[in-house]
């Protein structure tokens, strides 16, 4: 039996959840979201909270019932008040900048990489190493995050390249002669 699926999701002012013929729609300040529920599931609706139900015998229901109340909480969550990923640049001469819809960063590569953001998405420059990715869904977001990333991954021996602002390096220690 699923513990997460069980705790029902409070529906905060401002957002309106609605279901129609399996898909669940979440309107809120940042936006719209919907996500289809899948099959055996049922989303309900009352007092200001959404619940899933489903047959507890059944081990995929299981499985994907809370998987479905976490998804159905982010799209909640998202809709009201967004989720950020900050990143940092360390590097001599690594540099980032936000322009329209373009990321510009600079990496120590012979051309700057140019990064076209998807809609839906707000991407901040704060300062020249610090790189903000804002948006309503949180799986675009975490992945729009590791896309950047990915372009220079941090290296272990001197914790150069494009780290998440959380993320610990563990370093190396160079090779003795």
């Amino acid at each position: 039996m699923s513990r997460v699926a069980n705790n029902p999701i409070s529906i905060p002012k401002g957002v309106e959840v609605s279901i129609a013929e399996g898909v669940v729609t979440a309107k809120g300040k940042n936006g719209v979201l919907s996500r289809a529920v899948p099959a055996g599931l049922r989303v309900n609706i009352d007092a200001g909270a959404v619940s899933v139900d489903y047959d507890k015998n059944d081990q995929k229901q299981n499985a994907l019932a809370g998987t479905t109340r976490a998804n159905l909480a982010n799209m909640i969550v998202g809709v009201s008040s967004g989720f950020e990923r900050k990143l940092s640049l360390v590097g001599v001469g690594y540099r980032a900048q936000a322009k329209g819809d373009v990321l510009s960063l600079s990496l120590g590569y012979s051309h700057p990489v140019e990064f076209k953001v998807p809609a839906g998405i707000v991407v901040e420059t704060p300062s020249q190493t610090d790189i903000v990715v804002k948006g309503a869904d949180r799986q675009v977001v975490g992945q729009v995050a590791a896309n950047i990333r990915a372009f220079r991954s941090p290296e272990p021996y001197k914790g150069k390249g494009v780290r998440y602002a959380d993320e610990v390096i563990i370093r190396k220690e160079a090779k003795k002669k």
